[in-house]
């Protein structure tokens, strides 16, 4: 069946949004496979390694449900039909489909958690400190992208990780670490799943478990929601309009500052030394360089671009380097009645996993969520682009909700994360970078929001 399976899994893998490699030209495809549930429907669970023309390679994680007779209801995830030998010799057919939106074959990943099974090369760890809703099916969110999460009843919420890379996800590593602290601010880590490596690497995180946060609104949709309100009031300041954001910006800070402080208690932390300001402008300008070729137009900003970076390399700063979200914006945090939850440490998914782990400055942290408030203030000036009027709203709306974050930030850590640091400026501007060759490959129209940004940035403005 193997064959027949990798020709279904080519061309189906590209059309799926958790699949990184869509454009490139694939030279090999081979996959793996073992039964996780032989009850019906069966559930089998593949390792498809991608092999592509350029000589790079991934591996993805793809659970496969089984059935003898095409389910109608189940054709948006539908995969592909695969020849088979019946039991009295007569070729036939099994259909198989993504087992991540068939509810019926949702429900033993959870079982096998609880039992703390081995099966095959996959190994449960449950975390041994709540209890895991065994034998509810599991419906997806649909909103996910670089994995596939299923959300089971009101109590968990179940993460897989689509590609597959060996070593602890930092989604687990920090999870487990903060939840032995009893963190207010994180959503508590249920368990995980890891797959060994078929060449003897580490294992690699196939998946995680952990407490669904009930009754929580979207950062991002709160704060756009406010900017909205504010564009409505035609002769209101942000603080007077009633959709006002700033207190639930400054609440934010400070539960940012409870993490980091958390996680440098239990995690390993550092002082940053020149070797590492040094490196990490050399990175910086790399990356600026790479991104000249996607985006022209950042070329008038590379003056003072290379500048900033240029101080971080010769910076005096005390950093204390530590383990970090990575991939901090209004996306990442819920607000609940009793305050924010930050989700989804695994830092930005297409870096390697190495450097995922590696120990960063919070600032980098603070960068994320301050690029996040400046593209909620300025995402509906794409409509207007010339409207003066919603322009300084947008720029009054930033400033106030940034600065609210920063003095939440501080007087939750006593440390003020935004003042005049040169390792700050430089992690907003790299941000920005980053988001114009995002743009410019998906959603041209909003360019000009990053290249505003680094107007102000280049320039040595606030």
């Amino acid at each position: 069946m193997s064959k027949a399976l990798t020709d279904v899994l080519r061309e189906w893998m590209p059309h799926q949004r958790w699949f990184g490699g869509k454009g490139r030209e694939w030279a090999d495809v081979s996959e793996d496979g073992f039964f996780l549930s032989r009850s019906e429907p069966v559930l089998s669970v593949h390792r498809v390694r991608v092999t592509y023309a350029d000589g790079a390679g991934e591996t993805y994680l793809v659970p496969l449900s089984w059935r003898a007779h095409p389910d109608e209801e189940l054709s948006a995830a539908f995969v592909g039909a695969v020849p088979a030998k019946g039991a009295d010799g007569e070729d036939r057919e099994n259909y198989c489909y993504d087992a991540m939106r068939d509810r019926d074959a949702t429900p033993p990943w959870l079982v096998h958690l609880v039992a703390a099974s081995t099966v095959g090369p996959m190994h449960f760890h449950p975390a041994g400190v709540a209890t895991i809703p065994e034998g509810v099916p599991g419906d997806i969110v649909s909103t996910e992208q670089s994995n596939t999460s299923l959300v089971y009843g009101q109590d968990a919420i179940f993460k897989l990780f689509r590609r597959l890379e060996p070593g602890l996800n930092p989604d687990v590593e920090i999870g487990e670490a903060l939840r032995r602290t009893e963190n207010p601010h994180i959503a508590p880590l249920l368990g995980h799943i890891e797959i060994d490596d078929p060449d003897g690497a580490e294992p690699a995180t196939a998946a995680m478990l952990q407490t669904f946060v009930r009754g929580a609104s979207d950062g991002w949709r709160l704060a756009t929601a406010s900017v909205r309100d504010l564009y409505a009031e035609g002769d209101l300041h942000a603080d007077e309009v009633g959709g006002d954001f700033a207190a639930d910006s400054e609440r934010l800070g400070a539960a940012t500052a409870s993490v980091h402080a958390d996680l440098a208690r239990v995690l390993d932390t550092e002082p940053a030394d020149r070797e590492w300001f040094a490196a990490t402008a050399r990175a910086m300008t790399d990356r600026l360089e790479a991104a000249l070729a996607v985006v022209p137009q950042l070329e008038e900003h590379l003056t003072g671009l290379r500048a900033v970076y240029a101080r971080v390399a010769d910076n005096a700063e005390e950093v204390v380097r530590q383990r970090v979200h990575g991939d901090f914006h209004l996306g990442q945090v819920l607000r609940t009645a009793t305050g924010w939850v930050v989700l989804d440490f695994e830092g930005e998914p297409a870096r390697p996993l190495a450097e995922r782990r590696q120990l960063d400055s919070p600032l980098r942290d603070v960068a994320g969520m301050l690029r996040s408030f400046d593209y909620a203030a300025r995402h509906m000036l794409v409509e207007q682009p010339d409207d003066p009027q919603r322009a300084y709203r947008a720029q009054e709306w930033a400033v106030r909700n940034r600065g609210a974050f920063c003095a939440g930030y501080s007087a939750s850590s006593g440390i003020d994360p935004c003042g005049d640091s040169p390792l700050l400026r430089a992690f907003e501007a790299d941000k920005a970078v980053y988001e114009c060759v995002y743009e410019a490959r998906n959603r041209p129209n909003w360019l000009m929001i990053p290249l505003q940004s680094l107007s102000r940035l280049a320039a040595g403005g606030g």
